[in-house]
């Protein structure tokens, strides 16, 4: 190929590629589109690449995505954001595309030229681009429209933020549904480029057909903007204009509705304030943590401890914890565990004495809950309480229930518990833990499940932790070494994985007069798998004993597991030989 030719080359392979029926080459060159557009250089980039890639844009969804995406990081290889207009045609192609994932990126990357584009061009190419969106024949158009007029409207001149106001206010009562969702779901960002003079007449007006639109959908979508619009009014503003509506919409005929205000509806108490939170919106909460759909009450209940945040805790005792209570044995196993997730929240929030009387007793019964999750949910979050009833209380009430749940036939339930031990165990002290605990943590590593034994030695390794090596030498160490006899090898096992968890915690002295014995011992068991856990074991036990046990005891024994009849048994014995060797040539 001659040098005058080559030039042209990227362009030509990437025409050819684009036309491949191979969808994977398609893509590919979509993706090399900025190392395609540096060969060119930014003049020929603008008058050869954009325009082909405007022409071309009739290919399957997944390379016109790649394509709307490369798009929006071009600007630097049109030469620089005074040529960014170039790149708007392909781009307004692709707003207009049936496939809304593509229109959405295109959108993205129309919202980030446009931000870095001068105003004069934002003027010249920009606006006429969203007012041609705005008036497309297919709806597609129209619904790209509505989330690139926040770009457009701050540099437009008066005469054209006028007519960008009625254009919006146009798609905001459009005949399809989804231009209307789209016109909903941008109104916040729309809004908050609009002068605070036009914000209470035109786009108040916009927000209040949104709300009374006979779609579901759409009702919805503006109940998203409450929240948003509510932050840019004054507060008396936002009492005239969007409380009537959220009271409204707390009681829409369509439970998506209802279930939308239940999870906005703390947001806008910040934004109305006390008096009316007190008045109107405490009232649509409660209404909501009754509503007769379950997800509903589902939403409701899951935002519970923030709305209870922003009340004064008298109010909250007095119109919430009716509520909570109804909730606690409602027929919903999942309000009963969104409840349970958040309840816990509410103890600091309410004091101690409301805790106690109140809020105890419901605990209680979710931690007898017949679902799994619901308890789960109260064992996660019981420190929330401790630190406002203090321990003995909660010794008291909670524990008998805790006791319970460790014996749970839910393997889940159990592994919960085991896993939230340690905390309790720093949280009841050593004397406490070894009454009411300590015969639990064994009984653990003999159950039936592997994932609650495994769990249980990672247990005691903790607890060894929390309470020293002196306290575990008492009550770990000798039921551990019981348990190796255990007739069913899977038990022993446990007992493996348990001495080599405590033995870096418990230290060289007591791992070689107590530990290492044992583990030795169990080197002549019948059981290929507890032989060559042997060997990883002694493995484990390297660093943590001298050198001269090491040679003396740990070397001889892997030599014997070295020469055993079973496969796995000689390689993990040889491996555990190989990593003395290192040790020593390393020493």
């Amino acid at each position: 190929m001659s040098m005058t030719d080559e030039p042209l080359y990227p362009i030509a392979v990437l025409i050819d590629e684009l036309k491949n029926e191979d969808i994977q080459l398609r893509l590919n060159s979509i993706r090399r589109l900025s190392t395609i557009a540096r060969a060119l250089g930014e003049e020929r980039t603008r008058k050869e690449l954009i325009p082909f890639l405007s022409e071309n844009n009739d290919d399957d969804d997944e390379v016109l995505l790649a394509m709307a995406e490369e798009l929006g990081v071009f600007i630097p290889y049109v030469g620089g954001e005074e040529h960014a207009k170039v790149l708007l045609p392909p781009l307004e192609t692709l707003c207009t595309v049936e496939e809304t994932c593509v229109r959405d990126k295109a959108v993205e990357s129309l919202c980030r030229i446009g931000s870095q584009m001068r105003e004069s061009d934002l003027v010249d190419s920009f606006i006429p681009l969203v007012k041609r969106l705005a008036a497309g024949e297919w709806f597609t158009a129209r619904v790209s429209a509505c989330g690139v007029f926040h770009i457009a409207y701050p540099s437009a001149p008066d005469m054209l933020k006028t007519e960008l106001r009625s254009m919006y206010s146009q798609l905001c009562q459009d005949d399809m549904p989804m231009v209307r969702r789209a016109a909903a779901t941008n109104l916040g960002k729309f809004a908050a480029t609009v002068e605070a003079a036009h914000l209470k007449t035109d786009i108040m007006s916009m927000f209040e057909d949104l709300t009374q639109d006979d779609q579901d959908s759409v009702r919805l979508l503006a109940v998203e903007g409450c929240a948003a619009l509510g932050k840019l009014l004054e507060p008396q503003d936002c009492v005239a204009h969007i409380l009537p509506v959220i009271v409204n919409f707390s009681q829409d005929k369509s439970w998506r509705v209802r279930y939308m205000v239940a999870n906005q509806l703390y947001e806008l108490c910040e934004a109305v304030g006390p008096e009316p939170t007190r008045t109107d919106l405490v009232p649509a909460y409660v209404r909501l943590l009754r509503d007769n759909e379950a997800e509903v009450r589902i939403a409701a209940a899951g935002k519970v401890t923030k709305f209870c945040r922003i009340l004064d805790p008298e109010l909250a005792i007095q119109h919430i914890l009716p509520c909570v209570k109804e909730l606690s044995s409602d027929s919903s196993q999942h309000v009963r565990s969104a409840l349970a997730s958040v309840i816990m929240g509410m103890a600091p929030v309410l004091g101690k004495d409301a805790t106690i009387e109140q809020l105890l007793p419901i605990f209680l019964s979710l931690l007898k809950d017949e679902f799994p999750d619901v308890r789960l949910n109260i064992i996660s979050k019981l420190d929330q309480v401790n630190q406002v009833i203090g321990i003995d209380l909660l010794s008291q009430s909670l524990l008998p229930a805790i006791v319970e749940l460790a014996e749970d036939r839910h393997w889940r339930v159990r592994l919960a518990i085991i896993e939230y031990i340690p905390l309790l165990a720093s949280q009841l002290g050593v004397g406490f833990f070894d009454d009411k605990l300590g015969a639990l943590c064994m009984q653990w590593l003999q159950d039936k499940v592997y994932s609650i034994r495994e769990a249980a030695a990672n247990n005691l390794k903790r607890l060894a932790e929390e309470f020293g090596p002196e306290w575990a030498m008492q009550h770990i160490v000798p039921q551990v070494l019981d348990m190796v006899t255990n007739p069913h090898y899977l038990y022993r096992m446990t007992v493996l994985q348990a001495i080599s968890l405590l033995a870096p915690v418990m230290g060289s002295d007591i791992t070689c007069s107590k530990l290492l014995p044992v583990i030795v011992n169990a080197t002549k068991d019948r059981v290929p798998n507890i032989k060559f856990n042997v060997a990883k074991v002694l493995q484990s036990m390297i660093p943590i004993v001298d050198q001269s046990v090491v040679e003396k005891t740990i070397r001889p024994s892997l030599v014997e597991l070295s020469e055993d009849p079973d496969v796995d048994v000689r390689f993990f014995a040889n491996q555990a030989l190989q990593s003395i060797d290192h040790v020593m040539m390393s020493s």
